[in-house]
């Protein structure tokens, strides 16, 4: 049976990539913010580019926050990507022309420059799981796209247990990817990595 999956439609820059290859791997895809379709969705994909205040601003108007805290609430699946990953953390050192907005505060922390000699880094990279990963089981040698400025540079914690970390290296090391239970999160983009990319989100999809 063919897992549903709602991407959230906050207007957060074109999602069709991610639509697409969600497709690709068997899902059934919903591009929606209505909630009803959140709640109901076996898979919710939370997509996220540019600016991280904006991606926050966004995410209210469309009430996006209570609908993806509901969900991590009830232990239902959601994969944040690139952005939507970094607005899982308190917050970003990323400026804007508004009020700084904060993030939802799953995972503590918050999200800053990348110190490396070139920003933004955009391409492709290797990632190294955390040991037991089973998004990454077996993918630790394949390089996935990233496009960004930000990051996480310190493992995520939250009440209860500390959720596995995967890095990367650009300058320094920075997260790529962070697996909690039923909430995951990459920095950089499946839907852009090709092959490696359709792997990670068919495992992603088993596990719903």
């Amino acid at each position: 049976m063919n897992r549903r999956v709602v991407v959230l439609d906050y207007g957060s820059g074109n999602v069709r990539s991610a639509v697409r290859m969600l497709e690709r791997v068997g899902a059934d895809v919903t591009l929606t913010a209505q909630p009803d379709a959140v709640a109901r969705a076996d898979g919710l994909y939370v997509p996220g580019v540019g600016n991280f205040h904006a991606c926050m601003n966004g995410l209210r108007a469309v009430d996006g926050p209570r609908l993806i805290r509901d969900r991590i609430g009830v232990g239902a699946p959601v994969l944040g990507v690139c952005v939507g990953m970094q607005v899982l953390f308190e917050g970003s050192a990323e400026e804007t022309e508004g009020a700084p907005q904060p993030g939802l505060g799953v995972w503590s922390g918050e999200i800053h420059r990348l110190r490396a000699q070139v920003v933004p880094h955009m391409g492709w990279s290797q990632v190294e799981p955390a040991p037991g990963s089973d998004l990454f089981d077996g993918l630790d040698q394949e390089r996935f796209y990233f496009v960004h400025s930000f990051a996480a540079d310190e493992a995520p914690t939250r009440s209860g247990g500390r959720p596995m970390a995967t890095w990367s290296r650009h300058g320094d090391t920075f997260l790529a990817a962070v697996e909690d239970g039923a909430l995951a999160a990459t920095q950089f983009h499946p839907e852009k990595s090709g092959d490696a990319g359709a792997e990670l989100l068919t495992r992603w999809l088993r596990q719903l």
